[in-house]
C-alpha cells in the first residue's frame, strides 16, 4: 500500500459524480415536463419501455452520489485532514444539508411552503448519513466498511414490519425504514421516501472503498474492476434466485421477453433494496475503474459538474420548475406549477394535451445542461482559486 502525502483531486470520482448529476437532471426534467406525468414510470401495467428506461437509468444517481460522498470523506483524510477535523466537517455539513432539504429545497420543488407538512428528499438522507459517518470514522476503516456492508445486506429483513412491532413511534420508523407520511404532533406531519436505512450503510461502504485509492493506479484499477464485477454478479445471482433482496419479485410477463427483462430490473428504490443497490453500485464501481486514467477534453464538462454538485442542484431545480411553469403559461395561459410541485398536478385539472413527449423531454434536458455548464464552470474556478471555509459546504 502506498499513499502520497496530499494526493490531487481524482478526476475519476468527479467524472462519475458529474455523470450521475447529469442523469439526475434528466429525471427531474421528466418529473416536470413529461406528458406521462400521472403514470408511475416503473409500473409495468401503465408505462412504456422508453419511459421505464428513462427512469431506470436515473436509479444510478442517488446510490452513486451517496456512495461517493463516503469515498470523498476518506479521500479528505488522505489529503491531510485530521480525524477530528473531518468529523466536525461531516457533522456540520450533514446538519446543513438536512436543514436545507426541508427548507430551501422544498421551496424550490414546490414553489410554496406548507408549515404543517414537511417532506424530505435525497439531501435529508445524505445529511444524516454524514452525521452518522462523522462518528463512525473514529473506528478502524474495516469496521466502518463492515457496518455499511452488513446494513446494506440485511436491511430487507425489516421489510413489512410496522412501527409498533419494532417499538418506535410511527414518524421515527418512517425516517428510518418505512417510506410514507406520519403525524409528529397534532396537525403536523413529516414524510420521506429517503429512509436512513440503508443510506447510512451506503455512505459507510463508500468510505471503505476510499482505501482502494491508496493503491497505485494499475493495482487499484484492477481492484475496482474486480469489485465491480463481483457486486454486479451478486445482483444477477440473487435476482435469479428471486427469494431475498427485494420486496418486489420479478415475474414472467405475458407481454413478452422484453417486459420480463423490465420486471427483472424493476427493483425497489424506497427504501433502496439490497438488489437495487447491487444493481446500481456494481456498475458504478466498474465505472470508477474505467475512468481512473488520463481523461481527454470531452470529459471536462462532466468533471466540472462533479466538482460543484450542490451548486448544480440548487440551480437546476428552479430552472426546470420555472421553465415548466412558463411553458404552461405560454400554452394554456396558466400553470398548476406556479404554486405547486409536479406531484400536486391532477389530471382532472389540466388539458388533455398537458406535458410534452419523451423526445422533447430529452431536448429540454440537453438545454438545461448547456445552460448550467457556464455558471458551474465559474463556481468550480472560484472553488479552485479560493479556500474559504464556507465554499466546502457547497
Amino acid at each position: 500500500m502506498t499513499a502520497p502525502a496530499r494526493p490531487d483531486r481524482l478526476d475519476s470520482v468527479d467524472l462519475l459524480r458529474g455523470a450521475v448529476i447529469a442523469l439526475m437532471a434528466l429525471d427531474h426534467v421528466r418529473d416536470f415536463f413529461s406528458d406521462r406525468l400521472f403514470d408511475d414510470p416503473t409500473d409495468l401495467n401503465t408505462t412504456t419501455p422508453g419511459i421505464f428506461v428513462t427512469r431506470w437509468v436515473t436509479h444510478y444517481c442517488a446510490p452513486t452520489f451517496i456512495f461517493l460522498a463516503g469515498t470523498a470523506a476518506y479521500l479528505s483524510r488522505m489529503r491531510g485532514k485530521s480525524r477530528a477535523e473531518l468529523s466536525w466537517f461531516l457533522f456540520t455539513r450533514g446538519l446543513w444539508l438536512a436543514v436545507m432539504e426541508i427548507t430551501i429545497n422544498r421551496a424550490l420543488w414546490m414553489f410554496n411552503y406548507d408549515l404543517q407538512h414537511h417532506g424530505a428528499g435525497v439531501f435529508w438522507a445524505i445529511g444524516w448519513s454524514m452525521v452518522v459517518l462523522s462518528m463512525l470514522i473514529y473506528l478502524p476503516t474495516w469496521a466502518v466498511t463492515a457496518f455499511g456492508v452488513v446494513m446494506i445486506a440485511s436491511h430487507n429483513l425489516l421489510d413489512g414490519l410496522f412501527a409498533e412491532q419494532v417499538g418506535l413511534p410511527r414518524w421515527l420508523w418512517v425516517i428510518l425504514h418505512s417510506p410514507g407520511d406520519a403525524t409528529v404532533v397534532d396537525g403536523y406531519t413529516f414524510g420521506t421516501g429517503y429512509c436512513l436505512i440503508p443510506w447510512m450503510g451506503v455512505m459507510a461502504a463508500g468510505y471503505g472503498l476510499g482505501a482502494v485509492f491508496r493503491l497505485d493506479r494499475p493495482v487499484r484499477r484492477r481492484v475496482l474492476f474486480q469489485l465491480g464485477v463481483a457486486v454486479s454478479l451478486a445482483f444477477i445471482v440473487l435476482r435469479a434466485i428471486n427469494v431475498y433482496g427485494d420486496p418486489r419479485p420479478w415475474s414472467i410477463q405475458q407481454s413478452g421477453p422484453a417486459w420480463t427483462a423490465l420486471s427483472i430490473f424493476n427493483c425497489t428504490k424506497y427504501p433502496p433494496s439490497l438488489l437495487y443497490l447491487l444493481m446500481t453500485l456494481g456498475p458504478a464501481i466498474l465505472a470508477l475503474g474505467l475512468f481512473d486514467r488520463p481523461l481527454g477534453p470531452l470529459a471536462r464538462p462532466l468533471i466540472t459538474f462533479g466538482r460543484v454538485p450542490l451548486f448544480f442542484y440548487l440551480l437546476h431545480i428552479p430552472l426546470i420548475h420555472g421553465s415548466a411553469a412558463l411553458l404552461d403559461y405560454f400554452r394554456f395561459g396558466w400553470s398548476p406549477l406556479a404554486t405547486g410541485g409536479p406531484w400536486e398536478v391532477s389530471p382532472n385539472n389540466v388539458p388533455a394535451t398537458y406535458g410534452v413527449s419523451l423526445p422533447v423531454v430529452y431536448l429540454i434536458w440537453v438545454g438545461v445542461l448547456l445552460v448550467l455548464y457556464f455558471p458551474c464552470r465559474w463556481f468550480a474556478a472560484v472553488k479552485r482559486r479560493r479556500r474559504d471555509a464556507w465554499l466546502s459546504y457547497f
